[in-house]
């Protein structure tokens, strides 16, 4: 687009920060319960909240989600209502942590993108491998005890 003499070129579209993203995880697995308890346990950029998916939390922080979709593929919910699935949830999530923020931008171009799309399906493959259903009364997997001093 040129610019007209004596107009203003238009204002860049700009999106309100996400300042809180809600990671929705299936506490059935094993796998997705280690990487919970690891998320909780890093310095956080922006604050995760961690709710199993499919629980009643989840259905009502977000009533118009397929929720039976959450349960199949990581997915994450950000404050403004976006939503993330597989890849892009993963990198959002590393994107959120101080530590990892910079590897989050490198899976974002060209050259990490193959890389993050195939760690998630590594982790697919890993999780229908060894998922088996807890052997806990209700089924779910039970969460580690918080670490003293860590966010919760």
């Amino acid at each position: 687009m040129t610019d007209i003499p004596g107009r203003a070129a238009p204002a860049p579209v700009t999106y309100p920060p996400v300042t809180r993203l809600t990671v929705l995880y299936d506490d059935r697995c094993p796998l997705c319960v280690h990487l919970r308890h690891w998320l909780r346990k890093q310095r956080q950029l922006v604050p995760l909240d961690l709710v199993p998916a499919g629980s009643q939390e989840a259905r009502h922080r977000f009533p118009g989600l397929d929720h039976a979709g959450t349960l199949e593929e990581i997915t994450v919910v950000g404050d403004r209502g976006q939503v993330y699935r597989g890849t892009s949830a993963w990198i959002v999530c590393l994107w959120a942590l101080a530590e990892h923020r910079p590897r989050a931008h490198w899976l974002t171009t060209p050259l990490g993108r193959p890389f993050a799309r195939a760690t998630v399906l590594a982790a697919a493959k890993y999780r229908s491998v060894t998922a088996e259903p807890c052997r806990s009364a209700d089924g779910r997997c039970p969460l580690p005890d918080p670490v003293a001093g860590s966010p919760g």
